[in-house]
């Protein structure tokens, strides 16, 4: 489906950004792996995208930071020549209260979440433009759709995601490039286990099809979004969520 594409996924050394890149390599593209920190569960999803017969690097950025993503983004090139596939995956949550958030757990959500999908778009976008059929994947989420409590951050960064999509796919489309964003809703991943058990109980309760999604239940519309299946689909924003939002 993907054979001799080349898709580079931030946030990928685990939950969705890992099951996306492994499911992308299944499918035959090359893939990138961005992390943040976590250099020896990079090393073991590239090994494992490896087990495919694709080629896979894995780069540590942050990509809050401009000049670091950029130095990211020219290796990239470097090492496989052109970047077909953009999936802007990586996250992190600092939830509080609005009354009780800092000013920095405010800008730091801000700056990963949006301010990252932007960089890793505006340095690797020439790449993508030239390939045929290129594709940019942004992960946003339904709290940027409907907002939640103590998440004044993360829902103001999901929803700038958004945003961001259907501005990015509008101006890209002259160059056959599509972009769209998957809203996931509550997924098994090392993030949602750190909630309390109180909100996952009622999780559960308010998620029409009453339980939490798996990573790879994401990770199988992002692969179809970056094939040529999805090649009349751009600016939409797909729900992975249960039913939670409908």
């Amino acid at each position: 489906m993907l054979k001799g594409k080349t898709a580079v996924i931030t946030g990928a050394s685990r939950g969705i950004g890992k099951a996306i890149a492994l499911n992308m390599a299944q499918n035959g593209a090359n893939v990138a792996i961005i992390y943040a920190g976590n250099t020896e569960a990079a090393a073991d999803v590239r090994r494992q995208a490896e087990s495919f017969g694709v080629k896979a690097e894995q780069y540590q950025c942050d990509v809050a930071n401009w000049d670091e993503s950029k130095a990211v983004c020219e290796r990239i090139l470097a090492d496989f020549g052109s970047v077909t596939i953009l999936v802007n995956n990586a996250g992190i949550i600092k939830d509080n209260l609005l009354l009780r958030m800092s000013e920095k757990d405010f800008e730091d959500v801000i700056d990963v979440n949006l301010k990252g999908a932007f960089n890793f778009i505006k340095h690797l976008s020439r790449s993508i433009m030239k390939a045929p059929g290129g594709r940019i994947i942004n992960i946003s989420s339904v709290s940027g759709m409907m907002g939640n409590v103590g998440q004044a951050n993360y829902s103001a960064a999901k929803a700038g995601v958004i945003g961001l999509t259907k501005t990015v796919a509008r101006e890209f489309a002259g160059k056959n490039v599509t972009c769209n964003a998957i809203a996931p809703g509550f997924i098994s991943t090392d993030m949602t286990a750190a909630l309390p058990l109180t909100i996952k109980e009622h999780a559960n309760t308010t998620i029409p099809l009453k339980r939490m999604g798996t990573p790879d239940e994401v990770a199988h519309v992002a692969t179809f979004l970056a094939s040529d299946f999805s090649s009349y689909i751009t600016g939409e924003v797909i729900r992975v969520d249960g039913g939670l939002c409908m």
